[in-house]
């Protein structure tokens, strides 16, 4: 069982592309099955990795890229992802996310072949999302599902089933025993803190606690020392924050000329705070800079980070 030390340097789960990385690796068939346990709640004895590219019915379409699309033992479909970044909510209240947890997950139930097959044969669906930010702030519960409900709460149809799970809503379950921690609870756990230095020693627990996190942890400390893999996240990550930067910079743009005509060079300004927030600049340094109050500063530092 190998350990991680607290001096390794490791890569964070958090990432949607070394997510898919440990859960797709050959070595993490188990644990693959053992967290798609501990979401929807039985047992899972065999899982097939699928192509992660849903077809296209309309040439006109691009291809969906689904992260960990499989199927299970009695033929259920299953999408595990990451949402690590926040940075396409900014300008929203969570509905781009929603609707597109919605939109792949009845597009992958609909995917399934249904010709010649009578419709109460058709197999479930399940899109699972590990969430890094907060998506329901009204709701203590760090774990969402959602099904097909009448207005009374009658359950109609559990064919398909969205399932969020809220990582930054864990900070109860670091006071709680692994002893007394649920399967979901460790593998949460482990997927929000296993980067963090300072939870090294309850992360290396849980890895002697539950075998399925052991063999994860050991993928997961062999992906953080591929300088390869680390290379590709760096550059993947640059390449997000530019296209991510450009795209909010437009769109300021576009509601200054669209709502507050005149005003143009305080919504460059404003692009610009943003940019160097995402550089990781000083909040102070950025105020400075720009001639604006360091509560405006913190106010778009909220938007971008939570």
């Amino acid at each position: 069982m190998n350990l991680l030390s607290l001096n390794q340097d490791i890569l964070p789960p958090s990432d949607d592309y070394i997510f898919k990385a440990i859960m797709t690796h050959p070595n993490a068939k188990i644990a693959l099955m053992d967290l798609i346990s501990a979401v929807i709640g039985r047992t899972v004895i065999d899982v097939e990795i699928r192509n992660n590219e849903l077809p296209v019915t309309d040439n006109s379409e691009k291809n969906e890229r689904l992260d960990v699309n499989c199927v299970i033992d009695n033929g259920d479909q299953v999408n595990v992802e990451m949402q690590g970044s926040r940075i396409e909510e900014i300008l929203g209240d969570h509905q781009n996310f929603i609707n597109k947890t919605i939109y792949y997950l009845t597009d992958l139930h609909s995917s399934q072949k249904s010709k010649g097959i009578a419709y109460h044969n058709l197999v479930r669906t399940y899109q699972i999302t590990f969430c890094m930010y907060t998506i329901f702030p009204h709701h203590k519960d760090y774990v969402g599902q959602f099904n097909m409900r009448r207005a009374d709460g009658e359950l109609l149809s559990d064919q398909i089933n969205a399932i969020i799970i809220e990582l930054s809503k864990l900070g109860e379950l670091l006071t709680k025993p692994i002893e007394e921690m649920n399967s979901l609870e460790m593998w949460s756990a482990f997927l929000r803190y296993a980067p963090e230095v300072k939870y090294r020693k309850l992360v290396n627990e849980l890895i002697k606690h539950k075998e399925a996190i052991a063999v994860a942890g050991q993928v997961f400390s062999s992906i953080s020392q591929d300088e390869h893999e680390r290379a590709k996240l760096l550059s993947r990550r640059k390449y997000e924050t530019d296209i991510q930067s450009n795209l909010i910079t437009a769109e300021l743009r576009g509601e200054a000329r669209g709502e507050m005509r005149g005003v143009d060079k305080g919504m460059e300004v404003s692009a610009m705070i943003i940019g160097a927030l995402l550089r990781h600049e000083a909040v102070e340094d950025i105020a400075a800079r720009y001639q604006v109050s360091v509560e405006k500063v913190r106010l778009f530092k909220t938007a971008l980070h939570g």
